[in-house]
């Protein structure tokens, strides 16, 4: 099925997306632009924001689905057509329908930009298939279907290999099934620069969370350490850690808050640090760390 659907795409992407010299533009633009509006990518090989800027037009054109084509010349083997038209500094984008230029921008921006610009450009809502994927993607990994959630994640990642986001969740799916190995080496192809991006950040959380929980034991016999003495803050903690791999998160940080009530200076803040840890985990809007960040305020600031 994942086979299927990258051979559809990658079809759908060499009609929609192709590189044109001098002798070509007249059919590739002015002729195309006559049945869609096509975008003109004026780059050159050694141009840094153009190595940025056109892999997020290729993603947008993709993303519009057919309602524009993007046409890509390099102005260092083609100077002509740019020369006519006066471009000066690259990347460019100029827009074409009915033959002739109607839009345009300079620079390399940001997604969000360029979407917003094919959406004026076509008069009409482009949707994000990547992050709808992502949004499915997560939900079935929320709702404990890692097989599918990983599905979903690996179709991303055969579009897009770099794409940071979906390395991150299926990191989370091995988390998940308890293959922390092959999680560790998911995260491995993360580069270093994106460490702290709040995916990978969660997920490396998650991981650290889930190999201290397998090492605190099972969970029965810590319940019976902790009744038994609840004073036992080790005891406490490693009780946290494998009730939230259980999936009890409220239960998980209500032991780490009753320890930071009790000694908030044991084991080094040790207690108060493993609950940050949760929230990474778990994500700034979930409500168990809605609700733990608000108890851990009214402990800390009372």
């Amino acid at each position: 099925m994942l086979g299927l659907g990258g051979d559809t795409t990658a079809a759908a992407a060499g009609d929609l997306i192709k590189d044109t010299t001098t002798q070509t533009f007249m059919k590739d633009v002015i002729e195309a632009s006559k049945a869609q509006p096509v975008l003109v990518d004026f780059w050159a090989p050694w141009c840094g924001p153009c190595k940025q800027l056109t892999p997020v037009l290729e993603k947008a054109v993709k993303a519009a689905k057919g309602k524009v084509k993007l046409v890509k010349m390099d102005i260092d083997k083609n100077p002509e057509i740019p020369g006519q038209m006066g471009i000066q500094s690259i990347p460019a984008v100029v827009a074409f329908a009915n033959g002739q230029p109607v839009d345009g921008f300079m620079g390399a921006l940001p997604e969000s930009q360029v979407m917003a610009f094919l959406e004026r450009l076509t008069k009409g809502k482009i949707e994000d298939e990547g992050a709808n994927l992502l949004e499915a993607a997560d939900a079935a990994l929320a709702d404990g279907d890692a097989a599918a959630a990983a599905d979903i994640y690996a179709q991303l990642l055969k579009e897009d290999s770099s794409n940071i986001v979906a390395l991150a969740g299926l990191a989370r799916c091995y988390v998940a099934t308890g293959n922390f190995d092959q999680a560790k080496k998911t995260l491995a192809m993360i580069p270093e620069a994106k460490h702290n991006d709040a995916a990978v950040a969660a997920a490396r959380a998650a991981l650290d969370l889930a190999m201290q929980a397998e090492a605190a034991g099972p969970l029965d016999d810590l319940q019976k350490k902790v009744e038994a003495d609840p004073l036992d803050h080790q005891a406490r903690a490693d009780l946290a850690a494998a009730l939230n791999a259980a999936g009890q998160r409220m239960e998980a940080a209500d032991h780490l808050l009753a320890i930071v009530r009790k000694d908030r200076k044991w084991n080094e803040d040790g207690a108060r640090k493993q609950l940050v840890q949760f929230f990474e985990a778990w994500g700034a809007t979930d409500p168990a760390t809605l609700e733990g960040r608000k108890k851990l305020s009214s402990i800390l600031f009372s």
